[in-house]
């Protein structure tokens, strides 16, 4: 193992002490652009470990796999962002903070053949977030798409055009059923958004396969529980149902996914689909770098926390977002926790940069309190539901409430510029329907022209 990361830059420039922040999420990011803002240089010394040099701003995933909105638009560059922190690109495996070290995983990879460096540390932030939740289905691992991340929005999207081009050229019945059938496993945000999102561009590039109507193509949604979208209420949640209906979309509830091996899916209902196009979205778990430490969990795998918003029972640690279990003291019964979502992250990460500020001054902290004031969601272009303030809102209004909502939350003035300005112009001209397959494969060209294969087209 190699020797812990030195305090400062230069040996012995800085005396003051070492925060780590773990993750360049919403809580990575707001925190130390706050710590940032707050401390002087010679005070403290940021460092950032996040696997992705950017910040995902996730709630315009479907608007970024439905071209709405350009890929580079919908991430935040953190070393233009956080440019008086230190960051670090990779991933972190283990904790002690026992020896207020954590283990990470380069880029350049080990060194000196051991598991990863060490970087040292007198304050930790823990914001890992979280990672998709894979059931043992057969066949899932080999076929399954998820939908967290940048890249798997832009792949799915191209994924689905390139099915488009795949039924429209085929003269195989079964070939051409299958590329245009579309399954979504969850009904949450992330299922129910994309799904409605890719439909709705799909059914508008239809119109430019001489062979392919709306009515060819078959999206299936499937949701183990008795309704979707619970944040937003039974009433909206219901009127989403009938929505997704009313354009031909197969709502399935009380239903799970048994399998999907040979590209087929099996449903608990008995129902086969054979497909090309599977995609997870059925839930989410804490980031495994938390059970790889020394610090306390609760039964679900996230971290116990005081409403201050530390990690229970130790000192010098920090947590917030998907990987904290904070109190919620808002709740009418007692031991609930904030919900993991983006509303509660943002303004959890404010507190936590306060109190960490605070308690390097010796100042009090205070507790993190905000009550839930509702959800928004997109069904797609200019639909959605909106259950916010006890206000109830569907189509038009719902859908421009969720765009004007998450554009005031996307980080910077130049990131909401650029989004405004994508979405003016996505109001002027038509949509794109290109498919750039090739960018998960961008050798393929030069490979086949060296007398190599063209790579299959899952």
């Amino acid at each position: 193992m190699t020797a812990p990361i030195s305090r400062g830059t230069t040996p012995g420039s800085r005396t003051g002490p070492r925060i780590l922040v773990v993750g360049g999420g919403y809580v990575g990011l707001y925190t130390a652009l706050r710590l940032q803002r707050t401390l002087r240089s010679d005070e403290a010394e940021i460092t950032v470990v996040t696997p992705d040099p950017y910040m995902t701003y996730q709630p315009f995933l479907p608007e970024a796999a439905a071209g709405s909105i350009s890929p580079r638009h919908v991430v935040v560059p953190l070393r233009r962002v956080l440019d008086r922190c230190r960051i670090v690109i990779g991933e972190a495996t283990a904790i002690n903070h026992a020896g207020r070290t954590v283990t990470v995983t380069t880029l350049a990879g080990p060194e000196d053949g051991s598991g990863g460096t060490e970087i040292g540390y007198d304050e930790l932030v823990l914001a890992p977030g979280s990672v998709s939740r894979i059931l043992p289905i057969p066949g899932l691992a080999e076929h399954g798409i998820g939908f967290k991340t940048i890249e798997e929005a832009i792949g799915l999207r191209n994924h689905v055009i390139e099915q488009m081009d795949i039924a429209s050229s085929t003269r195989d019945p079964a070939v051409r059923d299958a590329a245009l059938t579309f399954v979504f496993v969850g009904g949450g945000y992330a299922g129910v958004e994309a799904l409605a999102e890719l439909e709705d561009m799909a059914r508008y590039a239809s119109r430019y396969y001489h062979n392919i109507d709306p009515g060819d193509m078959n999206w299936i949604l499937v949701e183990a529980a008795d309704r979707i979208l619970p944040e937003v209420g039974d009433e909206m949640g219901r009127y989403a149902i009938r929505e997704l209906r009313n354009r031909n979309i197969d709502v399935r509830l009380n239903t799970r996914l048994d399998t999907c091996e040979h590209r087929v899916a099996v449903l608990s209902d008995g129902s086969r689909f054979p497909n090309r196009t599977l995609v997870w979205t059925a839930g989410v778990k804490p980031h495994p770098v938390l059970a790889a430490g020394d610090l306390p969990l609760n039964e679900r795998g996230r971290l116990r926390c005081t409403p201050r918003l530390t990690v229970e029972g130790v000192d010098h640690a920090w947590a917030a977002g998907d990987a904290a279990a904070v109190p919620d003291l808002t709740a009418d019964a007692p031991g609930k926790e904030t919900a993991p979502n983006a509303q509660h992250a943002v303004r959890q990460a404010k507190v936590l940069a306060e109190n960490l500020v605070a308690s390097l001054h010796g100042r009090p902290l205070r507790n993190y309190e905000h009550k839930y004031v509702g959800s928004v969601a997109s069904l797609g272009l200019h639909k959605g539901v909106a259950h916010v303030y006890g206000r109830k809102l569907k189509g038009y209004p719902a859908w421009f409430m969720h765009r004007a909502y998450h554009l005031s939350r996307v980080p910077t003035f130049n990131r909401k510029a650029r989004v405004l300005a994508e979405w003016i112009l996505a109001g002027l001209f038509k949509r794109e329907i290109v498919s750039l397959g090739s960018l998960e494969h961008p050798r393929a060209e030069f490979e086949w022209a060296a007398g190599g294969e063209r790579p299959k087209r899952d």
